[in-house]
């Protein structure tokens, strides 16, 4: 009886559905091609230029293949394009690109995650408040606040320099990664906290021992949403860099707008791929674990 009901049970199973050609299916694909082609398409074009010398440049269509490709203008992008007078190449922006991003994201996550759990597991009096100012900081245009933040560091004698920049950099990525953190902190169940207290933990001690090593996929948010923000920044490093730490999107238009002869399109395009790599480095690198930190809450509350 009991092989009776148990064959029923296997026959009346659902079969699986195989792969099933739908309009809706067909309709989907081509929006998804469509969008992948809308932002390919440029990229492949540059990168396409780079690779070509100038004569074919000049003699033929931007969708044409190079014939001899060389990345002998990616080498004089780096080495020798000239930013003005200085024709030391991309290279003097990139390594103060550097210099300027590794210090402004590791303070400003580190931060960021600190302020985030304190408003989301130790609440205190006025963290309401803390907690608008914040949110209320995250969308006020940052351009609003260029003047201020002038003379604040004019003041205090950082203006025109590296720390000067890494500290503006600390200060405008904080409101919005704050709220992420404190999102992710927040469904974190309250009593995990006691229980640590309980035990004699401290803030600090339940921080860096327990939220820390949870918090693997908030942390890739915010490494990628600082890495590309201050990586691509033109605007605020050319205003509090300084002369001597201008970032490489600052050198880049300068290559770009500095003419002495012919117009070297390939070398343009060069500088321009080697300025986007970094960034999409990353994100290709840790683009599921992206995925992830915004499904775990970074978007929720």
């Amino acid at each position: 009886m009991t092989v009776a009901v148990d064959q029923v049970a296997v026959t009346s199973a659902p079969k699986p559905r195989g792969f099933q050609i739908t309009p809706g299916r067909i309709g989907l694909y081509a929006f998804l091609i469509i969008s992948a082609l809308f932002f390919l398409i440029p990229l492949l074009i540059v990168f396409n230029t780079s690779l070509k010398p100038m004569d074919e440049i000049r003699a033929g269509d931007i969708f044409d293949l190079p014939i001899d490709p060389s990345f002998a203008a990616w080498a004089e992008a780096w080495t020798s394009a000239c930013t003005g007078r200085n024709c030391e190449g991309i290279r003097v922006g990139f390594w103060n690109s550097v210099k300027i991003l590794v210090p402004s994201v590791i303070f400003s996550i580190l931060i960021a995650a600190i302020n985030g759990y304190a408003l989301a597991q130790w609440r205190f009096k006025g963290s309401e408040l803390i907690l608008g100012a914040l949110m209320l900081g995250a969308f006020i245009p940052y351009q609003v606040i260029l003047y201020p933040m002038v003379r604040i560091l004019s003041t205090v004698g950082l203006y025109g320099s590296l720390p000067g920049i890494i500290v503006v950099h600390i200060i405008f990525g904080l409101p919005v990664l704050t709220l992420i953190f404190r999102n992710f902190y927040s469904g974190i169940p309250i009593e995990l906290i006691k229980a640590a207290r309980i035990d004699g933990a401290g803030f600090f001690r339940i921080f860096f021992s327990i939220m820390l090593p949870m918090s693997t996929n908030i942390l890739i948010v915010a490494l990628i949403l600082q890495v590309t923000g201050i990586w691509n920044d033109y605007l605020l490093g050319l205003i509090f860099a300084g002369r001597e730490n201008l970032p490489m999107t600052v050198q880049l238009n300068n290559i770009v707008g500095s003419v002495t002869g012919e117009r070297t399109f390939n070398v343009d395009m060069a500088a321009t791929m080697l300025t986007a790599l970094p960034p999409l480095i990353v994100y290709f690198l840790s683009g599921r674990y992206f995925v992830r930190g915004i499904t775990a809450g970074a978007v929720k509350g």
